[in-house]
């Protein structure tokens, strides 16, 4: 296994508020977290930051090699959730921070199984086999436009309010999230990215980067065509390679 990240402010933003930890334990199972922060440059980059040390931290403290798959959801669950603890915590107690809160993806990959934990819009593919696969599915009010059948995909990608998620971490006490398992064959990839990607790179395009390139080339050729298609936001992507 392998794992690599790379984060960039982008065109226009004035700093980035997006923030990502990844590694890979003794026995070689790889894990990351990505996260995009929100509530201004102060509370949005605070939010992501104490957000992935949290879960970082947890992952490495609680991890085993022997935990079957059951109990390394409940350690990653409980990772996101005593995040999202601290980081509303900190919004109650600093007037400055009120609102403050960030979309998160966590990710483990081990004996070819991929394992997510997911609040937001930040998402996870999973390119195996010639396919991409989104293991994630948006929290935000364009996504529920979707799946009510008000608006297509492609409307989606454009429309006016895609920014606005129904779920984050850190603006409220308790935080729902949704978990995904799925098989991870040799040779797979996992992108995970916020939406300073996502809202510019299609799945096509991302299929023909991952065929083109690997690890550190990857993650800097796939910033880069975000960045040549406009750059608006924060660009963040990990890439764990089977």
């Amino acid at each position: 296994m392998q794992v690599y990240s790379e984060s960039d402010i982008g065109l226009v933003r004035s700093s980035n508020q997006d923030d990502c930890r990844t590694g890979i334990f003794p026995d070689g199972t790889a894990w990351a977290v990505v996260c995009d922060g929100m509530g201004g440059a102060n509370g949005g980059c605070t939010a992501s930051r104490v957000a992935v040390e949290t879960i970082a931290a947890a992952l490495q403290n609680g991890y085993e090699a022997l935990t079957d798959e059951d109990k390394l959801h409940e350690l990653m669950a409980s990772a996101v959730q005593e995040a999202n603890g601290k980081v509303y915590a900190l919004s109650q107690e600093d007037f400055s921070l009120r609102g403050m809160g960030t979309t998160v993806v966590a990710a483990v990959v081990r004996d070819g199984r991929v394992y997510t934990v997911h609040a937001g819009d930040s998402r996870a593919y999973l390119i195996s086999d010639g396919t991409v696969k989104q293991l994630t599915k948006d929290h935000s009010i364009v996504q529920e436009l979707v799946d009510m059948g008000q608006i297509t995909e492609e409307q989606a990608r454009c429309h006016p309010q895609k920014n606005i998620i129904t779920r984050a971490l850190g603006t409220r006490r308790n935080l729902k999230t949704d978990d995904n398992r799925a098989e991870f064959p040799e040779g797979s990839v996992l992108v995970i990215c916020t939406d300073g990607l996502s809202n510019y790179v299609t799945e096509d395009s991302l299929l023909a980067f991952v065929k083109t390139s690997k690890g550190s080339e990857l993650t800097a050729k796939l910033i880069h065509a975000a960045k040549q298609l406009g750059g608006s936001d924060n660009i963040t992507v990990a890439v764990i390679e089977g």
